[in-house]
């Protein structure tokens, strides 16, 4: 028996899914079947945050060196997954689901500043709301501003997209014995280096404030609905 749905969710993408078929930048064939996708979500009344990451372009840890500091490589990564929430806010708005991107870095220009009353606000209106720019701090990786962003907004799961179906015992990539589990303790998750689906920080603050983590491949069709709708689907962390 499936249970409840949910009111509102937040979805955490990584920047290389976006990039689809290609090795750097958007792939608007990706981003139009995730605003299919969410389109069925919010159709059911239930409410979307995104969180988009920037490592089809920057990831902050690797270009720093070479005379680039930590904290600018970091704000290029940030810079990064504005890029992606501008293309996927006007991709989903020409698929006909309305959307706001609010960042964390000053740009009025190009997007709204993000506060929590005018996110709410969006929400409560029907829109998805994009969050760029992560918590625009360094050393604060997109997935932990993804769990703080779902804490912030009161979202009642974290969906983390990934390439794989779920978490598994280990690299399912690399492991042909690899075996997938339904669930999986905070405990667990933290303590085994074997689970490298989430950065530790964004694990251990969603286990301090008891914020659920679903790990599910956002790729197949109709797997964001079924979760939003209560269905099992992917692992559940808890």
């Amino acid at each position: 028996m499936a249970s409840q749905s949910y009111k509102r969710i937040l979805l955490k993408l990584s920047g290389e899914q976006l990039a689809g078929k290609y090795e750097f930048g958007v792939d608007p064939e990706i981003a139009a079947f995730l605003a299919a996708e969410v389109k069925k979500v919010i159709d059911t009344g239930c409410q979307v945050v995104m969180i988009v990451g920037g490592g089809n372009m920057v990831r902050g840890a690797e270009i720093a060196g070479h005379g680039i500091r930590r904290v600018t490589g970091d704000q290029m990564g940030m810079l990064s997954g504005l890029i992606n929430c501008m293309a996927m806010t006007d991709i989903f708005e020409s698929q006909g689901v309305p959307t706001r991107c609010l960042s964390n870095i000053f740009a009025q220009q190009i997007a709204e500043s993000y506060s929590y009353r005018l996110a709410e606000k969006h929400l409560e209106k029907g829109r998805v709301v994009i969050i760029a720019g992560g918590t625009s701090r360094p050393y604060v990786t997109h997935d932990t501003a993804g769990v703080s962003f779902a804490l912030e907004l009161d979202c009642e799961v974290v969906l983390k997209a990934t390439k794989f179906d779920g978490v598994y015992t280990k690299d399912p990539a690399q492991f042909t014995d690899a075996t997938k589990l339904d669930a999986v303790s905070f405990q667990d998750a933290l303590s085994d280096n074997a689970i490298k689906v989430m950065d530790k920080a964004a694990l251990g603050l969603a286990m301090e404030q008891h914020q659920t983590i679903v790990v599910f491949d956002a790729m197949k069709p109709d797997n964001l609905f079924k979760i939003a709708s209560g269905e099992a689907v992917g692992t559940k962390i808890s």
